[in-house]
């Protein structure tokens, strides 16, 4: 058990925008870098003062910039939800996705597939599938009314598992799509559209932002239920809107991103061992630093091959394969120091 230590608005404050900068440096870079070459001063010339030819204009603007604003909602989505996850559940090893609502997007994604449906009817059908799991999980992860973390795991695991062996099935069926679903299964931005920006950018920012004002309370939360209530914290009113808003970002994530992994998994865990155990700074770093990160991997996943490109899934899943089995050799204390 441990305490909470009082934070320094001016310190942290310095914080966010130390954290803020990183994104906008990976930003750039994502919107600089491309199968068509664009140099330095005329991507500035575009963005401060749109003084370049059209054509420019129209790839950094209509093709380069909703993909960077992707890549900073579902990365900092992805890694703020493990974060979230992580505290509140206790575990070291918890991740958005092992509560298996990326089974119910991805199965509903696959089941439009299987039906010909458009891109719109795909994100209707993901979305549609994790927030069936969503409920699921929250209704069968109950113990005495409130939500129990092993029970809560275990009850995503398995439920998971179920919808994994639909996807496989349904897969098996599939001859003009399989491709894409194969993209959509390793985790994929090139599927999502710029109209879906109004939908994702949102849900992702606005519960980002309720998490991160509690985050306090899960610093108190991880003291253990007694302790929490006793300093004032409805612990089952706590944890319900937790896992249902977290879910709610998580599921708008994989309608149009699939599953990629290994984010909310790794980012968390780095800036708990850059910046400790304070979720007061652990949430808003993770979100940030998590956007960085998907923002660059993306990138190098449409530069590296180009002009074809790779599934973002495979670049994050090949840097965070490693750590993750790091991880299992480690013993984590999530307690607040």
């Amino acid at each position: 058990m441990g305490t909470v230590e009082r934070l320094n608005l001016r310190s942290y404050i310095i914080r966010l925008i130390f954290f803020f900068l990183i994104t906008c440096i990976s930003a750039l870079i994502g919107l600089w870098a491309g199968a068509i070459n664009i140099s330095l001063s005329d991507l500035l010339s575009v963005l401060f003062t749109k003084n370049s030819d059209s054509t420019l204009a129209q790839i950094i603007f209509e093709i380069r910039l909703p993909r960077v604003l992707f890549a900073i909602a579902v990365g900092g989505g992805l890694s703020i939800a493990g974060a979230v996850f992580q505290a509140v559940l206790m575990n070291p090893l918890a991740e958005p996705y092992i509560l298996g609502i990326s089974s119910g997007g991805t199965f509903g994604a696959v089941l439009s597939f299987l039906l010909g449906m458009s891109f719109l009817g795909t994100q209707l059908f993901a979305f549609s599938g994790a927030l069936i799991v969503m409920f699921l999980v929250f209704l069968l992860g109950k113990r005495f009314g409130e939500l129990e973390p092993n029970q809560l795991l275990l009850t995503g695991v398995m439920i998971g598992a179920f919808f994994s062996a639909g996807i496989l099935l349904m897969i098996t069926l599939l001859n003009d799509s399989f491709r894409t679903a194969l993209f959509w299964l390793i985790g994929n931005l090139s599927l999502a559209e710029k109209e879906n920006l109004k939908f994702v950018l949102p849900v992702t920012f606005i519960v980002s932002a309720i998490l991160i004002i509690n985050s306090n309370k899960y610093n108190l939360l991880s003291m253990g239920n007694d302790t929490a209530k006793q300093l004032g914290v409805d612990t089952v009113v706590l944890k319900n809107v937790t896992y249902l808003l977290t879910s709610l970002m998580i599921g708008a994530v994989v309608s149009v991103a699939g599953i990629i992994g290994f984010v909310g998994l790794l980012i968390p865990h780095l800036c708990r061992m850059i910046f400790g155990m304070d979720n007061r700074i652990v949430l808003p770093a993770s979100f940030f630093i998590g956007a960085a990160y998907l923002t660059f991997a993306d990138t190098i996943a449409r530069t590296i091959v180009s002009p074809s490109e790779l599934p973002v899934g495979a670049i994050t899943a090949l840097i965070g394969a490693p750590f993750f089995i790091y991880l299992l050799k480690r013993r984590f204390n999530f307690s607040v120091k």
